[in-house]
């Protein structure tokens, strides 16, 4: 019985310490990023995204307290612009800040939220088309192509196009 005992303690000082480490590892890789940008910076395929949201001066916008729903194109959307578009807006970063606000959405919308097919305000006081039909979720033409990326203010929905804001 004592030789017993000595085991059962060290077997069960192995399985704590497995279970802290885990539970750790579990904490760290589970973090949630504190705000949109930050979660946009964590996703490699929005590079171009994030790059556009410093130079366009939103970052303060959307690291605030929320909370904010953004569409965000990856980086083969961008890719998919003609080059002219790009070097245009980059020249004009009003232009570039209505272009990206209007892929901002004021309040939480979660893919589960959207049922059939409703219009939303943007930040910049557009309407756009978010849609649901089975597992797919569209805003205006473009595909959600990874939904809900959580963020500590918000979410980010990825979509597969740069969406143009309508003319007025």
């Amino acid at each position: 019985m004592t030789m017993r005992r000595p085991s059962f303690l060290l077997l069960t000082g192995l399985l704590a310490a497995t279970l802290s480490v885990t539970a750790c590892a579990s904490s760290e890789t589970a973090a949630t990023p504190a705000n949109v940008v930050a979660a946009a910076s964590a996703t490699p395929e929005l590079s171009t995204f994030t790059k556009l949201v410093k130079q366009a001066g939103l970052e303060s916008t959307l690291e605030g307290s929320g909370p904010v729903t953004v569409f965000a194109p990856t980086d083969e959307a961008f890719k998919a612009l003609p080059a002219a578009t790009l070097d245009k807006l980059a020249q004009d970063p009003e232009q570039l800040k209505a272009l990206l606000g209007y892929h901002v959405v004021p309040g939480l919308l979660k893919s589960a939220d959207v049922d059939g097919s409703k219009q939303i305000t943007t930040s910049t006081g557009a309407k756009m088309t978010v849609s649901k039909a089975g597992n797919f979720v569209t805003v205006d033409d473009g595909l959600v192509t990874k939904a809900d990326v959580a963020s500590g203010n918000g979410v980010i929905h990825v979509i597969d196009r740069v969406l143009t804001p309508p003319k007025k």
